[in-house]
């Protein structure tokens, strides 16, 4: 299915117009991402050198800004549209299904990407970091980021009673990423054998991308792992939101 941009665009306003309205949800997603940035940099271990905390900290960063901006913010959206018959109401005109979920995603996307560019650039600038040598790399890991998660927050909303129990069942996922994708503990100072099943988290190759983006040097075979997996994730969530994400109330 072709997405028509126009109809984009006016999803898109309308959820923009809804999240400044919504003072709690633009609240978490402007400060909990600054706020996170810090904790990061008063809690990453195993690394010695302040450029490397440096860096830890801010690719890190990346990864808090699309757990809290994209994740949990749009299971919150998700789930509220769905409870007040907003998404039942748009599948009756002429908006599809994709263009109804993106359109629902698209504010939420573009201030993901404001966030992490300012993130990179401020951030470089304060920590005394260096620039990411590969910047192609994490500007092709962002946007795959942001789909994937979009997809996982519309198949976590599936399951998901209420806004009220968003914050149950974001729970999960969060804190597999935080902890197993390299957020607070790189991923080598892990056991081996732990190491490899967090490399198969849906956000650890994204964030692979995205730490080899920023320090370079890494190898093509770990790159196409990392991109596969990330594939890989992102095909399973949209065959799952296909399958199971509920247009209309929880009864």
């Amino acid at each position: 299915m072709t997405l028509n941009p126009g109809r984009l665009a006016a999803l898109g306003r309308c959820e923009l117009t809804l999240l400044v309205r919504n003072r709690a949800a633009l609240s978490v997603a402007l400060l909990m991402p600054l706020v996170m940035v810090f904790v990061l940099r008063t809690s990453v271990t195993g690394l010695d050198g302040a450029r490397a905390i440096g860096e830890a900290t801010l690719t890190g960063g990346i990864g808090m800004v699309l757990l809290l901006v994209v994740y949990m913010n749009l299971v919150s959206a998700y789930v509220a549209r769905r409870e007040e018959l907003v998404l039942k109401r748009l599948r009756t005109g002429e908006a599809g299904d994709l263009e109804i979920l993106a359109g629902t995603a698209l504010p939420a996307a573009v201030l993901a990407l404001g966030q992490i560019a300012i993130l990179v650039v401020a951030g470089s600038l304060a920590l005394d970091v260096p620039l990411p040598r590969e910047p192609l790399l994490i500007a092709a890991a962002v946007p795959a980021g942001i789909v994937l998660l979009a997809g996982m927050s519309a198949l976590t909303g599936a399951v998901t009673r209420n806004v009220e129990s968003a914050g149950i069942t974001t729970l999960p996922l969060f804190l597999l990423t935080s902890l197993g994708s390299g957020l607070f503990v790189p991923a080598d100072v892990l056991p081996d054998a732990l190491a490899s099943f967090c490399e198969l988290l849906p956000l650890s190759g994204v964030m692979a991308l995205v730490r080899a983006g920023w320090s370079g040097g890494a190898a093509d075979g770990d790159l196409a792992a990392a991109a596969l997996t990330t594939l890989a994730w992102t095909a399973i969530s949209v065959f799952a939101v296909q399958r199971w994400f509920r247009w209309e109330p929880r009864r």
